[in-house]
């Protein structure tokens, strides 16, 4: 299958399409793991990507419509594939739309993750990472370190980025907003869209989006992922 997943920053879109992909046995494609794979394998697609990102700017559509382009023809994705976080506006999923037309193939589905705004504020506004290991990641709400401020695991200080404080969340929510809505509007003129629910526990939220592709019967005995 060829799947499209889209929605908020906060609706869970990367950890979905993780366990998602590894369900329907297709690749996962995220632009920001290409990014970081042509840069370090210093293609000039990722050196012109590298010279924007660095400098905090958007890496232009041309680059990253070249990522996907590339990465699509690759043997893996013959079976289908999940893009996630591509297409960003309509120019790109206008590109996204010839490129599989040149193979005479197109999507199968857009899956629409909903969320409310409050809740996508609080998910990534209560965010703390641990400063000597950023992997080490706790919620004030959800998942509170033992002691205020401290990492459980090492002892590092916690402490919020700059793009997780709220006046930012909420301007990038209204960033998706604008740049968003023409690609869901165009998908859903070629019927490919379902809106899925992304509140509630991880494992609901992959089953609501396996029964939109009609995989929710399969996946029934299955719920260690």
């Amino acid at each position: 299958m060829r799947i499209l997943l889209i929605g908020p920053p906060g609706a869970g879109k990367g950890t979905q399409a993780v366990r998602l992909a590894a369900h329907l046995s297709i690749p996962h494609i995220s632009t920001g793991d290409l990014f970081r794979e042509h840069i370090d394998q210093g293609t000039e697609l990722g050196r012109t990507a590298r010279t924007h990102i660095h400098a905090g700017l958007l890496v232009p559509d041309e680059v990253t419509i070249g990522v996907i382009k590339e990465r699509l023809t690759r043997p893996d994705t013959e079976r289908g594939f999940l893009l996630d976080g591509f297409p960003r506006n309509l120019a790109q999923a206008q590109a996204l739309d010839g490129i599989l037309a040149d193979s005479e193939l197109r999507l199968d589905a857009v899956l629409d993750l909903a969320i409310a705004e409050g809740q996508v504020v609080r998910r990534i506004a209560g965010r703390r990472l641990c400063r000597q290991d950023r992997e080490h990641i706790f919620h004030v709400d959800y998942s509170p370190p033992q002691e205020a401020g401290v990492c459980d695991v090492c002892g590092g200080e916690l402490y919020q980025r700059e793009d997780d404080r709220e006046a930012t969340v909420r301007q990038r929510l209204e960033v998706y907003r604008t740049e968003t809505a023409s690609v869901v509007d165009l998908y859903q003129a070629q019927g490919l869209v379902t809106t899925i629910s992304a509140h509630g526990r991880v494992q609901e939220v992959l089953h609501r989006a396996l029964d939109a592709i009609g995989q929710g019967q399969a996946d029934a005995a299955d719920t260690s992922m």
